[in-house]
């Protein structure tokens, strides 16, 4: 099953390449990572996507992940109220005939051009998963020269109580 965790961390050197270490020690196949600076100075927010075998593995990991120096909070947010988001930046074969047929493509999509040349347009998608994915599958047609894609960025939605080891154990339950 796929999660997806989040840590916020301090920003050094080092801290990543421990972290991603420890997931393939437990041989969490990572999905996706993405990576950047907070709000606080000093300090960088992590979203992995990981496959999964099985919750307790997860709640192992979870805690060796809070053990680490550099590493502040670790959330599982997958069944959370959250926001995720991906950025897609797709490169396809086009001519001037077909830029009109695949401007109205795009356009359901809020995807924008952002590049042009001769023989290929370039295209900025962002979203959820399932919408970049749903793209990529239209625009294949056309032939995909490039494509590269950030991983999901997330964080929880509004205020949402702390969950209790209670609410855990309960809610793997059900």
């Amino acid at each position: 099953m796929k999660r997806i965790i989040t840590a916020t961390v301090q920003n050094r050197s080092g801290v990543l390449n421990r972290i991603t270490g420890l997931l393939q020690k437990r041989q969490f196949n990572i999905e996706s990572i993405s990576v950047g600076r907070t709000e606080t100075e000093g300090v960088s927010k992590m979203t992995f996507v990981v496959d999964v075998v099985d919750h307790q593995k997860l709640e192992q990991v979870t805690k060796q992940l809070n053990k680490q120096i550099d590493v502040l909070k670790v959330s599982d947010i997958t069944d959370k109220a959250i926001v995720a988001r991906e950025l897609a930046l797709i490169k396809i074969t086009s001519t001037s005939q077909l830029r009109g047929e695949i401007q109205g493509v795009i356009e359901p999509f809020r995807a924008t051009v952002i590049d042009v040349s001769k023989d290929t347009l370039s295209i900025q998608v962002t979203g959820k998963s399932e919408k970049v994915e749903a793209l990529i599958d239209l625009l294949r047609p056309y032939g995909i020269k490039e494509l590269a894609r950030t991983g999901v960025t997330a964080f929880s939605r509004g205020q949402q109580p702390a969950q209790t080891r209670e609410n855990v154990s309960f809610s793997l339950l059900n």
